[in-house]
């Protein structure tokens, strides 16, 4: 039987069109990288994500060193630069073998790290008894989730290594979220990161309507 899955060039396009949709990339914002048996395919930085052309996506050595990666194919546009989010997903590539990671700007994300990191420093979200944090890797829903917040700095690269100090910190947990900007979640695959990306959005979205209404949700500051 003929496998119909899209190239990932055009997966990454299509997620980033259902992403902005969501309204978790815009003015440029977030980014994805998958990857496949050829390398590493990453979407290029500064670019209005919802009009993504498979053409536009860099490949690059899986195994290349982190200061100056092997691009292995170029866009067909000379002017677009590699993400400045390729050294955070590196960490997840080579710390917990993700087969993808995906970086989104959703407000909930921002919400929720001020709510529990209120003044942008490092911190950590909780929550316990949703439903939906049955669909975290190894997470029910009446655990307590913690998800770690680590700071903001004035340029993405800069976070690689305080986000690599809380992959190492938090081994259960597949996502990092930064304090005024958003967060990074991974997967074995691009179907479980994606899956993870979605309830957790829904999770803090779930925590901060609930802080707002001053109903009780185990972890949320009083």
């Amino acid at each position: 039987m003929r496998d119909h899955a899209p190239a990932i060039p055009d997966l990454i396009c299509e997620l980033c069109r259902l992403f902005y949709q969501l309204g978790w990339v815009s003015g440029t914002g977030g980014g994805i990288s998958i990857r496949g048996p050829e390398g590493i395919y990453i979407a290029p930085s500064g670019v209005q994500k919802e009009r993504l052309r498979p053409e536009d996506i860099f490949l690059i050595d899986a195994d290349g060193p982190d200061d100056c990666p092997r691009v292995i194919k170029a866009p067909a546009d000379p002017a677009l630069r590699i993400s400045e989010c390729r050294p955070l997903f590196t960490n997840a590539f080579r710390m917990r073998g993700a087969g993808a990671v995906m970086h989104n700007h959703s407000i909930w994300a921002v919400l929720a790290a001020r709510l529990f990191a209120p003044r942008g420093e490092p911190g950590e979200f909780v929550c316990e008894g949703l439903e939906m944090q049955k669909g975290l890797r190894g997470i029910g829903c009446f655990d307590t989730l913690r998800v770690p917040i680590i700071a903001n700095t004035p340029r993405e690269a800069e976070l690689s290594e305080t986000m690599a100090a809380a992959i190492a910190a938090y081994p259960d947990v597949d996502a990092v979220i930064v304090a005024g900007h958003g967060v990074y979640v991974w997967g074995a695959d691009w179907v479980q990161a994606k899956t993870q990306a979605e309830c957790l959005d829904y999770l803090f979205r779930a925590v901060v309507e609930a802080h707002r209404m001053g109903l009780p949700i185990a972890g949320t500051p009083r």
